[in-house]
């Protein structure tokens, strides 16, 4: 499987590394997240500068995307140029967004009249594109999802792993992650969190 994490400039580190490492812990089934990226180089809401290891264009290949946040969203939500580039289908991928990204997902045509999750800094823009906001911090309609949160990009990870690779391979992810002493709890309420969103029929 591979999987294109979109990262724009301006991106939050745990919204971007931290699905990308649980997603990650299946390179021994072949699997690979990638940071996608609209340029060679871009730098964090604090300063962190990295190489991409895909561009942008690779959303349009992969298997799975997930779109980041960041400082910069609006302003990239507003570039047409911009959401050109992104070619998601969820009638073949998994599609989720992280915070913001959600209200990318919305000017993309990829949400509807469906609820989703943001973030609270992004939730009155995502209110004025015409998208009701859950106080929850995940929630899925069949191939698309939405998180809300930074550290909600844990639930965004398991679900692309249990619909793609089974609830056991998503537990195992969550497991190495997990902080000693509290794996079972955080296993069992992440796991909550996902499972009501994983029985779907014509899964991908």
């Amino acid at each position: 499987m591979q999987i294109a994490v979109l990262t724009f400039d301006g991106f939050n580190e745990l919204d971007s590394f931290v699905a990308a490492a649980i997603l990650n812990r299946l390179r021994g089934r072949g699997w690979a997240a990638h940071i996608a990226a609209p340029a060679p180089q871009i730098t964090s809401m604090n300063g962190v500068t990295i190489d991409r290891q895909q561009p942008l264009e690779f959303a349009s290949e992969a298997d799975a995307v997930i779109v980041g946040s960041g400082v910069k969203t609006r302003e990239i939500a507003a570039d047409a140029a911009m959401l050109g580039r992104i070619g998601l289908d969820p009638a073949r991928q998994l599609v989720g967004a992280q915070c913001s990204g959600t209200l990318l997902l919305a000017r993309l045509g990829l949400i509807g009249d469906l609820p989703a999750c943001t973030d609270l800094t992004t939730r009155p823009w995502v209110i004025e594109a015409g998208v009701e906001v859950l106080d929850a911090p995940f929630v899925a309609h069949g191939n698309v999802a939405t998180a809300g949160g930074c550290l909600a990009s844990q639930y965004l990870a398991a679900w692309i792993i249990a619909r793609l690779a089974g609830p056991q391979a998503a537990e195992e992810a969550l497991h190495y992650v997990a902080p000693v002493g509290e794996k079972a709890a955080y296993i069992e309420r992440a796991m909550r969190v996902v499972e009501p969103f994983l029985a779907v029929e014509g899964a991908a």
